[in-house]
């Protein structure tokens, strides 16, 4: 078709085979392939079988990560939930340890989670002037510092009837239960997010909350219904925590809230608020899972994989401002 100017307009959309490989959740799959080459490679252990193995410890943090996307969408932060996950964990022990029925300490251990989820949720929706990271650093330091309190300074506590715990750790042949609670959760977070009206406002929010509010969005309510669900999620993963271990101490749950950002971010998700998808922070989870799995196979200290994985998170928050420049400079 011409147009007035007599120039040729091509009314045909680009593949959207061609959007899909350059679109950052197209990048993660490839990187998310070669990681896995590169782990078989260099590691004779490394295969779905040991992945399976050592699969739920870490699948206990993309619990966190689900949550966590609501919140970076929004423009906030919490970094209490690996305190939040130390006191669940720690309550679960005990309430184990007086013989209620298993049904009584799961509920009991989403229950203190979630309590602390809607404390947070409660302070920056009544002190709308207070910043979420220092709500949440001050909550950090109370939520561990109880669980401190009733452990002792650097103590511990097993859980003394492992049996209902050693249910939630059970499998499917080789297939972990958590790895489908996982994919069904992630499945009905990321449609929430994507496709609800409830994931639009949270979008409005975190592009402009003044705006979101003048459109008769119930900004407050909100944020406290996810701070709330950020609880229930940490108190869940307390759960599949103490059935890899069979007990909590005072460091259970530490740096599990940087674990869940870093997943969340380098899948795409903007600190700043109102971009990103959970698609692309699930495919994270899985790199940054293989990584660690194929590095520790081959005794990479843990400082060192640490040290690699905040490489990524650079380059994934610098790549897209790099695309940019380099887009304007061959405009020019």
């Amino acid at each position: 078709m011409a147009g007035k100017s007599g120039r040729s307009i091509n009314n045909v959309p680009e593949s959207s085979v061609k959007q899909m490989l350059f679109s950052w959740e197209g990048i993660l799959i490839i990187l998310f392939i070669l990681v896995n080459v590169f782990c078989t490679m260099f590691s004779e252990y490394y295969n779905l079988k040991s992945v399976l193995r050592q699969m739920p410890i870490y699948l206990a943090e993309v619990l966190l990560l689900l949550p966590m996307a609501y919140i970076l969408v929004l423009g906030e932060i919490d970094i209490s939930v690996g305190s939040i996950v130390c006191l669940s964990a720690t309550m679960s022990c005990i309430v184990c340890n007086t013989g209620a029925p298993f049904i009584v300490v799961i509920l009991v251990t989403l229950l203190v989670g979630t309590l602390c989820g809607a404390f947070n949720g409660f302070i920056l929706t009544r002190f709308q002037e207070l910043p979420p990271m220092i709500v949440t650093l001050s909550t950090q330091i109370i939520f561990r510092g109880i669980a401190e309190i009733v452990l002792g300074s650097g103590g511990s506590i097993s859980a003394a009837n492992s049996e209902g715990y050693s249910m939630l750790a059970g499998k499917v042949g080789r297939v972990p239960y958590i790895l489908f609670l996982v994919i069904i959760l992630a499945v009905i977070f990321a449609l929430v997010l994507g496709k609800s009206t409830f994931g639009r406002r949270v979008y409005a929010i975190g592009t402009n909350r003044l705006t979101a509010y003048y459109s008769g969005i119930h900004v407050q309510k909100i944020r406290f219904i996810i701070y709330t669900v950020m609880g229930t999620m940490a108190g869940l993963c307390a759960l599949f925590l103490v059935s890899s271990s069979y007990g909590a101490n005072t460091t259970t749950g530490s740096g599990f809230e940087m674990d869940a950002i870093a997943m969340a971010v380098f899948g795409g998700i903007s600190s700043t608020g109102g971009k990103g998808n959970l698609a692309g922070g699930i495919i994270s989870a899985f790199i940054i899972l293989c990584l660690r799995i194929g590095l520790g196979q081959v005794n990479v200290h843990a400082q060192v994989i640490l040290l690699i994985l905040g490489v990524l998170l650079i380059c994934a928050v610098a790549l897209p401002n790099i695309a940019g420049q380099l887009k304007r400079a061959v405009k020019k």
